[in-house]
């Protein structure tokens, strides 16, 4: 029996519930009572909806770079500790991905609102209370959060896994600890911060849940708008034609850190 009979249930799957959505999408997007047409199409490009567009692009771009900044720093922590401590760190780490993301959300409402924690925290020290909640920074908060582990992840994995005789090659060679991490470290790691990019970035541009919950409906983004054309309008052309639009800008973003990706493995792999 051939090894690619065991991945037919997989294609089997990707058919059902990736390809057959996507093509449905497309079907809807193009068409209007069964003809061929454009007009769902020429009202996605409307501009208060590239608006909208443009707004969330820039909100999974603070977040994804908010998630590096972070990220990166506690994934380099866990690689330079011993296995043991590095295990249990990693597994309390990931354990508030078990949770549903919902629920994970709602605590924050809990923890923002006008009567949640951090408001007792500020009344105990004497301290006006703040609006947290139905901002912004909320929303950009809830994303942080959520997304965080799928950058911390991949980079502690390809972290863990790297020789460190480049390392000491750059000591002996008479570089310093911050040459060494610029010149070798960073480099070697570029395809797990490759990857987390894409893993936090493509969610985030495509989010609902946390600008509803968390911003009150005050920030919309492009994926509440493509809930609302569904849900609330019914009119399945035009978040068709919303979803085609944020379904290529997906596909290129994957395509470029795909690129990049590759092209940081072979300069990782030229060093020496």
């Amino acid at each position: 029996m051939k090894r690619t009979v065991f991945a037919y249930p997989y294609v089997v799957w990707m058919l059902i519930f990736i390809f057959a959505p996507m093509l449905l999408i497309v079907y809807y997007a193009f068409t209007a009572d069964g003809a061929v047409t454009l007009e769902n199409l020429r009202g996605a490009l409307d501009p208060m909806y590239l608006e909208v567009l443009l707004r969330s692009v820039w909100m999974a771009l603070r977040a994804t770079v908010a998630c590096l900044l972070l990220g990166y720093p506690v994934a380099y922590l866990l690689s330079r500790m011993k296995k043991s401590a590095a295990s249990i760190l990693s597994v309390l780490f990931v354990v508030p991905m078990w949770m549903n993301f919902l629920l994970r959300t709602y605590a924050w409402q809990v923890l923002l609102n006008a009567n949640g924690i951090l408001n007792g925290v500020l009344a105990a020290l004497g301290l006006p209370q703040q609006s947290f909640l139905y901002t912004e920074g909320a929303v950009m908060l809830g994303m942080v959060y959520n997304f965080l582990p799928f950058m911390v992840l991949p980079i502690h994995t390809v972290l863990s896994k790297m020789d460190r005789s480049h390392i000491e090659a750059a000591s002996d060679l008479g570089a310093n600890p911050v040459q060494a991490f610029f010149r070798v470290t960073l480099p070697l790691s570029m395809p797990g911060v490759i990857s987390g990019i894409t893993m936090v970035f493509i969610p985030s541009i495509t989010t609902f849940a946390i600008s509803r919950l968390l911003g009150g409906g005050k920030f919309v983004m492009y994926g509440d708008l493509i809930e609302n054309q569904f849900l609330l309008m019914q009119d399945w052309g035009s978040g068709s034609a919303l979803s085609f639009i944020l379904l290529v800008l997906v596909l290129i973003s994957m395509a470029v850190m795909r690129r990049a990706e590759g092209e940081a493995g072979q300069e990782g792999g030229m060093l020496w």
